[in-house]
């Protein structure tokens, strides 16, 4: 791969007022606007260029917001389904995979797609940055960008629930330029995002952005742009499980990046989303046709996370009623938010072993569940053209065939931290 890289051209546009504005370099939000709403990129390249496959995830380079290359990436496989098809009655259905498995050419070593995501966010890093990247995470962010980071000496600090840091494994040691923070027994996402906004409001530290961050959504629609690519055409379909409704946002802007670029057809994929069952803030407000998110008592809420297999679904509050987040890509696409319980998930990961030979993970097997579910309902034409995005696999497979290493935490947080807290427990880090 040459090392020398033209970065991206283009510029960020207001989902609020529309205007268009110049990237600072690391711009989360329009500059001088108060209504909440999420900038978008406007690519120079209106149509879609792909760069060899050797670049991994940056074969879409050209609708990446990046500065860099950084080294390790993979992209997302997309292939027609044959066992699974058949056993649901489908003749058109495509899986996109981001996860373990060689014989796909699936070599996301993370097992998840939230490389997509680190390895776009980081490249829009400037390589000289001198500000620690503070992510918050629920597992597989948090070892998405640990990888990256570390294989790219990035300074990072990652904030995660306590009781979920069983999710940070990897195949080799990390460098010590990553470093984890974790929250007290019992909490959840929701605490780890607080715990990361105080952390970044301290000097020397920078906020990766969540949803806002452009980088971040580009770098998941490339699941849709590698189905689009592979298939021809836009699906007419788009199912995915999800816990803040990026990855579907993402899905939709790079849907209509597509529609411009006008080789691949004018429709919108009609957005399917799922929650795992009886954690459903964002199916309740849908359902509820409501902009806002519904109250969700906080022990309530932690108490419906503990009851879900797929934790990696329990934001509590998703970019869902923000001006050009996931009610808007719902309501534009004419699509619809669906449940399925622990149950019918672990069902559908088995089916999906059987049919397709690869495992998959619990959120992977939510959005197969919703599926399965909508064609008994008879709401799914047999004929139709379906996306599938498996989101994380081959996890099983990959720990049998590697030697784990698990990063262990660097600081320990109370139950509720405040600023004195942050700033003790900072002092203590050598970077």
């Amino acid at each position: 791969m040459p090392i020398d890289f033209t970065p991206t051209r283009y510029r960020l546009q207001s989902q609020a007022t529309s205007a268009i504005f110049n990237d600072d370099g690391w711009t989360l939000d329009a500059p001088g606007e108060n209504i909440p709403a999420l900038i978008r990129t406007i690519y120079d390249d209106k149509q879609l260029n792909l760069l060899d496959a050797g670049y991994g995830l940056y074969t879409y380079a050209k609708w990446l917001p990046i500065k860099r290359i950084l080294k390790g990436s993979s992209a997302p496989v997309t292939y027609k389904s044959t066992g699974l098809a058949q056993a649901l009655g489908l003749s058109n259905l495509w899986i996109t995979y981001s996860g373990y498995w060689p014989e796909r050419n699936g070599r996301m070593s993370t097992c998840s797609f939230k490389e997509t995501e680190a390895y776009s966010v980081c490249a829009r890093m400037k390589s000289d940055e001198d500000k620690v990247l503070v992510v918050a995470s629920a597992g597989n962010t948090a070892r998405a960008f640990a990888k990256v980071c570390s294989d790219n000496k990035i300074p990072l600090l990652l904030c995660v629930p306590h009781d979920y840091i069983d999710a940070l494994w990897f195949d080799q040691p990390l460098n010590d330029c990553v470093k984890l923070a974790v929250t007290a027994f019992n909490t959840d996402y929701f605490d780890a995002i607080h715990l990361s906004n105080l952390i970044a409001s301290c000097n020397g530290y920078i906020a990766e952005g969540g949803a806002k961050n452009v980088a971040r959504r580009d770098g998941m629609g490339t699941t849709t742009l590698s189905a689009v690519t592979t298939i021809g055409r836009i699906p007419d379909f788009y199912f995915q499980a999800i816990g803040s409704g990026t990855g579907a946002i993402a899905a939709w802007e790079a849907n209509l990046r597509l529609i411009e670029d006008g080789r691949y057809g004018t429709n919108k994929m009609r957005l399917m989303v799922a929650q795992n069952s009886p954690f459903l803030p964002i199916y309740n407000a849908w359902k509820s046709h409501s902009r806002e998110m519904l109250s969700y008592d906080s022990d309530l809420a932690r108490q419906h996370v503990t009851e879900i297999e797929a934790k990696v679904l329990s934001n509590r509050k998703p970019p869902y009623p923000i001006i050009g987040g996931l009610f808007d890509a719902l309501t534009d696409t004419g699509g619809d938010v669906l449940k399925a319980t622990n149950l019918e998930a672990r069902e559908a990961k088995e089916l999906f072993f059987k049919k397709e030979g690869i495992d998959i993970y619990s959120a992977s097997a939510i959005a197969t569940a919703s599926l399965i579910n909508e064609i008994k309902l008879g709401r799914i034409q047999k004929d139709a053209l379906i996306m599938l995005n498996i989101t994380g696999g081959g996890e099983e497979r990959f720990k049998k065939e590697h030697s784990l290493f698990y990063l262990e935490p660097d600081l320990l947080f109370g139950e509720e931290p405040d600023m004195h807290e942050v700033n003790e427990k900072l002092a203590q880090l050598k970077w």
